[in-house]
């Protein structure tokens, strides 16, 4: 392919990218053919036929793929009732939302809600993952990096050890206890502390600590929530908006392009995140997570 073509097949994608941030933005409302299809200013009587080849599945599995995504985020990770999801993604009754979902997930709603399969689910997931990475990159330019000074900080840590995959079974216990002990995202900062890669460790090896910041004394528990020191000093700090499918690609940025032409050294803790606003209670191209270099 010439330089020509390429770009030429990149901007024939890039006409389909406000039809994926509009399916995004509006999951609960009726994503028709001929509405989507203006989006992109194509013809309707083509429109399917275009998306299907372009991205290797239907119009409506995609669709159907990013309401269930957010379905499952629901069951698991919020209370709110399988009939609001159900009505919310588009079904008339749980019944068929209920059957649908199996269909796909492989799970009822509600058996997903007591017991998710994460590693099964992640599989489900993988195609439409390949679309977000490759086709919903942030299209606006690298946002400034700060470079800001941060006080110390107690946090109350959950700390997954093992597959990636699996790190829904965390976050439904770290939500247990920040629930028992009041400390909300709207009143208690949420972060996460990356020790390793997950592109290039070992599954088994893969280490993460869900984080809330809190003064309270962390007493033994069964959930096994410890106390940590996220430690005070120079930061560079780097915005991402977006879901956390580009998340690695904005770390990169940061290490690749940002810290060679900084003339900054870093510091001997892990790169840390903090969960500004968080998927589903926004669409996740609207999803914002401060990534925390720290520096000498």
């Amino acid at each position: 392919m010439t330089q020509e073509e390429r770009a030429l097949t990149q901007a024939y994608y890039h006409r389909f990218r406000p039809v994926l941030d509009y399916i995004d933005a509006h999951l609960g409302d009726d994503l028709s053919c001929d509405r989507l299809s203006s989006i992109a200013a194509f013809s309707k009587y083509h429109f399917h036929r275009q998306f299907s080849a372009l991205f290797g599945m239907s119009l409506y599995h995609y669709i159907q793929l990013n309401r269930f995504k957010r379905s499952a985020y629901q069951l698991a990770f919020r209370q709110s009732s399988i009939l609001d999801i159900a009505i919310d993604s588009g079904y008339e009754t749980p019944e068929s939302f209920s059957r649908a979902f199996k269909k796909t997930i492989g799970q009822t709603p509600s058996d997903f809600r007591k017991q998710p399969q994460w590693a099964s689910w992640h599989s489900t997931y993988e195609s439409l993952h390949q679309i977000r990475s490759n086709h919903m990159k942030p299209n606006h330019s690298l946002e400034p990096v700060q470079i800001i000074t941060v006080p110390s900080m107690q946090v109350a840590v959950l700390e997954h050890h093992g597959d990636p995959r699996t790190i829904g079974d965390s976050i439904s216990k770290f939500i247990e206890w920040r629930k028992q002990h009041h400390l909300s995202p709207k009143v208690s900062a949420t972060f996460n502390i990356l020790y390793n890669n997950p592109a290039d460790t070992p599954p088994e090896n893969y280490r993460i600590d869900l984080c809330v910041a809190t003064d309270l004394e962390i007493v033994e528990n069964t959930l096994g929530i410890i106390a940590k020191t996220i430690p005070g000093g120079k930061c560079a700090v780097l915005r991402h908006i977006g879901s956390d499918d580009q998340l690695a690609d904005r770390i990169h940025d940061l290490y690749a392009t940002w810290l060679p032409q900084s003339n900054e050294e870093p510091r001997d803790f892990p790169l840390y995140l903090q969960r500004v606003s968080f998927f589903p209670d926004v669409p996740e191209q609207d999803a914002i997570t401060d990534i925390f270099l720290p520096l000498l």
